[in-house]
């Protein structure tokens, strides 16, 4: 995950991005694709992010994290792996979650659950990736190390669903809450976006979150080469 946080520092800069659309690229596709991007743009200081950016790379990362949750159990199929190393794969390279369900219980219930557990490692460590964010802005005038409420929250709802077995008809209600918030915010981020604003800048932005993705993948593959197999 630094690895790819860092490799988005460095895209930016060979493409002449700034600091901040670097952190938020690498961070959604290391993380947790569209909710990472809302967080971590919620860490970055005003001046340094547009909103047509973070919408942009909602939509990147949404885009290829689809197109994975097709073409990656084929290709990990392809290559003669097992479940659960497919599931591993799944879990550590597709961006959102829902797309690492889907993709992992196509192939199987031990590749899904694999999946499942593999992505929510990443997504834990949102909090921590948020506190190395806001540390590159720890000089700019009226930042601070503090997290977002929702970032607080989260941990705190972590916790608790670790040490408490909650019903099942709780948790189920959550997760389609937690989905309907999700919708809420990305589409009072499209209200305030301009089309042309978001697009102004040409391709360079859909090739950093591509060549993220495929990075990513590259050193799932490899890990799981020299330690899985």
């Amino acid at each position: 995950m630094l690895l790819t946080l860092g490799a988005g520092v460095l895209i930016a800069r060979i493409f002449g991005r700034p600091l901040a659309f670097g952190l938020l690229t690498g961070g959604s596709v290391a993380i947790c694709g569209a909710s990472a991007a809302l967080a971590i743009a919620a860490v970055l200081p005003k001046r340094t992010i547009r909103e047509e950016d973070v919408l942009f790379t909602v939509i990147g990362v949404t885009a290829l994290s689809t197109v994975a949750m097709v073409a990656y159990p084929i290709l990990f199929k392809a290559m003669g792996l097992t479940d659960i190393e497919i599931g591993y794969l799944i879990g550590a390279t597709i961006h959102d979650v829902a797309q690492v369900v889907g993709a992992g219980y196509s192939v199987s219930d031990e590749a899904g659950d694999i999946a499942t557990f593999t992505k929510l490692l990443r997504v834990a460590m949102l909090p921590i990736v948020l506190i190395v964010v806001a540390m590159c802005y720890r000089n700019e005038p009226g930042s601070g190390i503090a997290l977002p409420w929702f970032v607080v929250a989260f941990m705190a709802l972590m916790l608790l669903r670790n040490a408490i077995d909650l019903p099942e008809v709780l948790l189920s209600a959550v997760n389609e809450a937690s989905r309907f918030f999700l919708l809420t915010a990305i589409s009072a981020l499209g209200v305030k976006t301009s089309m042309a604003q978001m697009f102004a800048s040409g391709p360079k932005g859909f090739m950093m979150i591509g060549v993220e993705t495929l990075l990513l993948l590259a050193m799932a593959l490899a890990f799981a080469h020299w330690v899985l197999l």
